[in-house]
Parts: structure tokens; C-alpha cells; sequence
């Protein structure tokens, strides 16, 4: 059933705070469950859904993440996104079908506490999770830990990876614009040339996390698109980079940030132009919380047949991390062992893995929504 849920759910991704269609369709599911202990906001493209418990003590809190990629799909599956030019490139159908299978449990099984499911639009930017965890809504129904996973293509079906601490690395796009002066390519000293002062900070860029940032630290700075020019002959008045930072620590981030600005002013000096920098969707640091992730690591490693990897931190970015830094909780990474990694047009994950994540994390809330609140008594 739930893997059906997610092949509807593959074939209509959209971008962050364009997801209507997704939500329709879960609220759709849930209006056919069982609604005595059901509790329903929206919040924009995405949804709170309070499930009551039979004799709560604390909230319990799941989040799912609904949008989905600016890519076009090439993979050959029947269920292909029907939405030209958009994917679920990086699992959130796979996250949605998990969460729905959950909820779905819950509402049949009650636990003591109350579980709070958050479908969180609009992750890969510009970013929901921060202005989600403002809202009024999440204000009424604040949870007590809070929950999520990512799937993970490097991992076989039936492994999942986590550790305590930091998780994922601080994150923050970067879009860097240069405006000088264009003209014939026959007459170069009359211009401006935008094409070599972006040519010039990129390769100054790449000096930063190898002379700023301390050796014992990490650091990422990566430009993965160049925009500048029009012909071959007319030399190019303005250029557009556009990046990405990833650091595994917040201070290290301001270093960087530093850096880049410094770097910007001399470039604005050198080639006699004009520069402005916007670092777009800023991404706060998975940092799972150590006390409820060990516990949850023995657990899975006493109580199941899930095989447990301790991973060691990632470059990657998941604005999760905003809920993390207020509600304590933890990430984990799903395995769906698939030869093509997170964002690409190929990935096609084992859907295996969805029956694998609902029993786990049914049992473990379970255990800890029931059992768990009887032995601290």
C-alpha cells in the first residue's frame, strides 16, 4: 500500500512551497482514517497532524519533508514524474509513504503519548523547516523530541546509519553577481571583462578552505554554475556565480563567509567592477541529540533485526537542523542501495526500504510512547 503511495507521490514532485498537489493528496489519505483521534492543521503547502494519545505524557514528533527537484527524470520506472522538468530526486516521496505508514499505525495502535506529524515543505530551498518551527501552529503543538530520516543510497535495505552529535554540516547557498563594462571583443581595453574577474574569484574562492580554515576543521566551497556572456565576440559585462558552502562547524561558516567577502571587495578593486553577493537558503547543522540517539541506537541494535552503521558526519545540508537546535531529537540515513546517489536524474531507490523504515519506527514508538514512559515511572 505505502509503495503505492509513493509511486503516486513520485509522478507529482513540486518545488518548495508549490506542493498543493502533495498536499491534497495526503490530506486526501488522511480524511479517509479514522478521525476520532486525529487533529489537522495546514500550515502554507504543509500540514500538522496531531494524533492523540491515550494517556500522553509528552508529544512525540515525526517530520517528513514534500518537495521535490528543479530535474528531469531519466530513469524508466511507469511511475516517472509527470511534472516536466521536476523530480523527487532526493527521496521526499520515500519520506512522505514512510510518515503516512507511521501516522497510519498509530491511529489503529494508540499509544500513551501523542505523536505530532510535520510534512515540512520546501527543504531543498528556500527552506520550511525554520519558519515552520515559528509558526503558530507548531507553537500550539510543539513536540517534546522530534524525529526524521533520510534515505541513502549508499546503504543496502535493512541497514540504517546514525551517530550522536553533529550529523550534517552546517550549509548555505552562494550567489555571487559581477557587473563591469561589455563591448567589441577587438577592443578589449575599453571594457570591463567580466569573464576574467569570475575566472579570477573562482580560483581565489578555492584558496579559502586551504589557507583560512583550521586543517583540524572542514570546509566545502564549491561553484557549480558559471553564467557570464553572450557571443564569442563580444566580451561579457556581467557574470553569475553560483554556489554552495558546507562547514562542520557554525564558526567555521562566519570564517568562511569572511573570507569570501574580503575576497570579493579586492576582486571589485582589481578588475574595476561591481559586485553583491547573496547567500540564498542558510542551512543550520544536524546535531542529533546524544542521550535520545543512543538510546535509540541500542535499541535498534537490541530490539530488531535492522542493522545499525555509527556513520561518521556528512557534508550534507537538511534544514531539520533548524528543529534539532530548539526540540531535541535525532536524524537518521535510510538504506535503499541504489547505484545513483541523492539529486540525480537516475536515482531510483530500492522500495523496500519503506516497509523496513514503518516497522522500525513503529516499534520504536511504540516502545518509547508506551514501555519507555512505564519504566521511567
Amino acid at each position: 500500500m505505502f509503495i503505492n503511495i509513493r509511486r503516486d507521490l513520485h509522478q507529482i514532485p513540486e518545488l518548495g512551497f508549490q506542493e498543493w498537489k502533495t498536499q491534497r493528496y495526503i490530506l486526501d489519505y488522511l480524511a479517509r482514517l479514522p478521525q476520532e483521534r486525529l487533529q489537522m492543521k495546514t500550515w502554507r503547502t504543509g500540514i500538522f497532524v496531531r494524533v492523540l494519545g491515550m494517556a500522553p505524557k509528552k508529544t512525540i514528533g515525526y517530520r517528513a519533508d514534500m518537495d521535490g527537484l528543479p530535474i528531469d527524470e531519466q530513469t524508466d520506472v511507469p511511475f516517472r514524474s509527470t511534472h516536466e522538468g521536476r523530480m523527487h530526486a532526493c527521496g521526499h516521496d520515500m519520506h512522505m509513504a514512510i510518515a503516512l505508514g507511521v501516522l497510519t499505525h498509530v491511529v489503529h495502535h494508540p499509544i500513551r503519548d501523542d505523536m505530532l506529524f510535520i510534512f515540512q515543505p520546501a527543504e531543498e530551498g528556500p527552506g520550511g523547516a525554520l519558519p515552520m518551527l515559528e509558526s503558530d501552529e507548531m507553537k500550539q503543538w510543539m513536540p517534546d523530541m522530534v524525529i526524521a530520516l533520510h534515505i541513502a543510497p549508499e546503504y543496502p535495505v535493512g541497514t540504517i546509519a546514525t551517530k550522536e552529535g553533529l550529523l550534517f554540516a552546517n550549509t548555505s547557498e552562494l550567489f555571487i553577481d559581477l557587473i563591469g563594462k561589455g563591448g567589441h571583443a577587438a577592443f578589449p581595453h575599453e571594457t570591463k571583462d567580466m569573464v576574467v574577474a569570475a575566472s579570477a574569484l573562482i580560483m581565489q574562492l578555492q584558496t579559502i578552505v586551504s589557507r583560512n580554515v583550521n586543517p583540524l576543521d572542514s570546509a566545502v566551497i564549491t561553484i557549480g554554475k558559471l553564467t557570464s556572456g553572450t557571443v564569442q565576440n563580444v566580451i561579457a559585462e556581467r557574470a553569475r556565480l553560483e554556489g554552495t558552502i558546507r562547514t562542520l562547524s557554525p564558526e567555521a561558516m562566519e570564517k568562511v563567509k569572511g573570507r569570501i567577502e574580503a575576497i570579493v571587495r579586492g576582486i571589485e578593486v582589481a578588475y574595476d567592477c561591481e559586485a553583491h553577493i547573496d547567500y540564498g537558503s542558510m542551512y543550520y547543522q544536524v546535531y542529533n541529540d546524544e542521550a535520545l540517539t543512543n538510546e535509540f541506537m541500542q535499541f535498534v541494535e537490541q530490539k530488531t533485526d535492522v542493522h545499525l552503521v555509527r556513520c561518521q558526519e556528512a557534508m550534507t545540508g537538511e534544514d531539520f537542523g533548524y528543529m534539532l537546535a530548539r526540540i531535541p531529537g535525532f536524524m537518521f540515513w535510510l538504506g535503499v542501495q541504489s547505484p545513483f546517489g541523492l539529486h540525480h536524474a537516475k536515482l531510483n531507490p530500492n522500495e523496500e526500504a519503506i516497509g523496513v523504515a514503518i516497522e522500525l519506527l513503529t516499534r520504536y514508538i511504540a516502545w518509547k510512547g508506551n514501555h519507555k514512559v512505564e519504566e521511567e515511572e
